[in-house]
């Protein structure tokens, strides 16, 4: 068995893992300003992550091949994570990729609502606090104050809903992994996961006339770094993950702000002080809920 990592090494580069992940929006959001359809971002990365991994349990002779009595949850996942992938990847398209990427982090609560709904998890009265104080960095974030609501739901509404709408989805493959998938090794649930969705977006997409190429060099950069920076980010999880401390994956919380950052310096998008302090309020409290947890 590896030895472990400390708490200290495993923060640190699970802090580059989120910043990869960050990253890996940014580019998106590049390429989708520069005619790259969402559709084609998602096949291009699921089809990237799925051969990398591919050829990693190769490397590491890990068997593929799925217990058939798991093949159908294994698949519903999959399309889970097509469904996660459109709906994100539309709200990075429209709205600051951070501010997408914040509203996608309620995930966590409401696979915590999902356990709580399906016996798995006892509610605690610290954890509703936990969620209030999220959600009230989350209106911060989103400039939500009654006397503008209107207007800014109207030029937020559409990308905020896109963005919630992924993390129900991915709440409920939150919920399989933990329970029915949970026997599957890591990396063939991912695989499947990412070779489903390929392919079905792939299918869907160009039966809708819906895949489109860069139209210039500035896009098709942007395409080739969205599936390096998530290909490099999920096969450093898990060559690590097992070498971790459960203390240390609170790092993976920084995604938002390392969107900020990185969205600020390559899209020149930036927010307002309040809605950075509002970032770091929800981030907080969700990195709360996982140290809790």
């Amino acid at each position: 068995m590896e030895a472990k990592l400390s708490p200290g090494s495993g923060i640190v580069i699970l802090l580059g893992v989120s910043s990869a992940f960050a990253a890996n929006h940014v580019a998106a959001r590049l390429a989708f300003d520069h005619g790259a359809s969402v559709a084609t971002g998602i096949v291009v990365r699921a089809a990237g992550t799925a051969l990398v991994l591919f050829i990693l349990m190769k490397a590491q002779k890990v068997m593929i091949a799925l217990p058939r009595e798991l093949r159908a949850q294994a698949v519903l996942a999959g399309i889970l994570v097509a469904v996660q992938s459109y709906c994100l990847y539309s709200a990075v398209a429209i709205i600051p990729t951070a501010l997408a990427l914040l509203v996608f982090q309620t995930c966590p609560m409401l696979y915590l609502l999902l356990s709580w709904a399906m016996g798995k998890e006892k509610p605690r009265p610290s954890t509703f606090a936990a969620m209030l104080v999220a959600l009230a960095g989350l209106a911060l974030a989103l400039d939500l104050s009654p006397d503008k609501l209107g207007a800014r739901w109207q030029e937020l509404g559409t990308g905020v809903s896109w963005a919630f709408a992924g993390a129900v989805s991915f709440a409920f493959v939150y919920y399989m992994n933990a329970n029915g998938l949970k026997p599957l090794d890591g990396r063939l649930r991912t695989f499947v996961m990412t070779a489903v969705t390929a392919s079905l977006v792939l299918v869907a997409g160009a039966g809708a006339q819906k895949l489109a190429l860069p139209r210039d060099g500035t896009g098709a950069a942007g395409l080739v770094l969205l599936t390096i920076f998530y290909c490099v980010a999920m096969t450093s999880l898990f060559l690590t993950l097992p070498r971790l401390s459960a203390a240390s994956t609170v790092a993976l919380n920084f995604e938002p702000i390392a969107a900020l950052v990185l969205a600020w310096i390559v899209l020149s998008q930036s927010i307002a002080p309040l809605q950075i302090l509002g970032a770091f309020i929800t981030v907080g409290a969700i990195a709360w809920l996982g140290v809790r947890k």
